[in-house]
């Protein structure tokens, strides 16, 4: 059995589609794609995919995983291409890899998240980041289906910085906001990278915790993208690809215009 990790994205409207959704619309990207799928054993078989972290409902992202099993041999970009052009615009399937290394979910040790906060000014965003990151723990409530739970939001946060939407990177303090082209309005951008513990910690609830230590409360509700998730660099709290140790395993494709040295020499 081949085994193919894939990435795929959830943007703009689709951000709103549950992970039940997405599962049903990749089934049929499947089917429409005639990807030969290895199937589970019993008396209901169903498709061999497994699924790794995946996003909340409403959150885009751009850093979803998901592993299938197939049957037949298929050259992974052509099969990326397929399962891309099956699927509607906003769920795209953007990097594949040939199974070469185990523990995936492992490597998903952390995500990065960007958070754009609408009518919220430099200065506002730019302190509140500050307390919150002094703090020693910052107390957050969330409701769960077996009750209300009390965690601490602080201490899995590896980096929290505002930044500048024209360079994307780095640290800017008061020039950390920008105009939402839509409005007009200010707009606060926050980048995050916050490590997977247990309990889990979400982006809203880092935006709780800014409430509580630093009295941020959004005017409108955060908009909330993940960039990225896999291995995290502790030292630079930077997040890294997981696909890279499958590429690198991967064995070496000759060239079809390299020249035998036995060859060269008599040329």
């Amino acid at each position: 059995m081949q085994r193919i990790r894939l990435r795929y994205t959830k943007r703009g409207r689709l951000r709103f589609t549950s992970h039940r959704d997405f599962q049903r619309a990749f089934e049929r990207a499947l089917r429409r794609s005639a990807v030969p799928m290895a199937y589970s054993a019993g008396f209901t078989p169903h498709p061999k995919v497994s699924y790794a972290n995946a996003a909340p409902t409403g959150v885009a992202s751009e850093a979803e995983y998901l592993e299938i099993g197939l049957a037949d041999f298929r050259d992974p970009q052509e099969l990326r291409a397929q399962l891309d052009a099956s699927l509607p615009t906003g769920l795209d399937v953007v990097d594949a890899v040939e199974v070469r290394t185990p523990n995936f979910v492992e490597r998903l040790e952390a995500s990065l998240w960007e958070l754009r906060l609408p009518q919220v000014g430099a200065e506002q965003a730019a302190r509140a980041v500050e307390l919150f990151l002094a703090a020693d723990e910052a107390q957050v409530e969330r409701q769960t289906k077996n009750g209300l739970r009390i965690f601490d939001a602080r201490g899995a946060v590896a980096r929290l910085e505002a930044v500048a939407a024209q360079a994307g990177v780095g640290p800017v303090g008061e020039s950390a906001a920008t105009s939402d082209v839509r409005t007009g309005q200010a707009c606060a951008i926050l980048r995050l990278v916050v490590r997977h513990a247990t309990p889990a910690v979400r982006p809203d609830d880092v935006l709780s915790g800014l409430r509580a230590t630093a009295d941020l409360a959004l005017p409108v509700p955060a908009e909330v993208t993940r960039l990225a998730q896999g291995p995290l660099d502790e030292e630079s709290g930077t997040v890294t690809d997981p696909l890279a140790l499958d590429r690198a395993a991967a064995p070496a494709v000759p060239s079809e215009t390299a020249v035998e040295p036995q060859a060269a020499a008599s040329a």
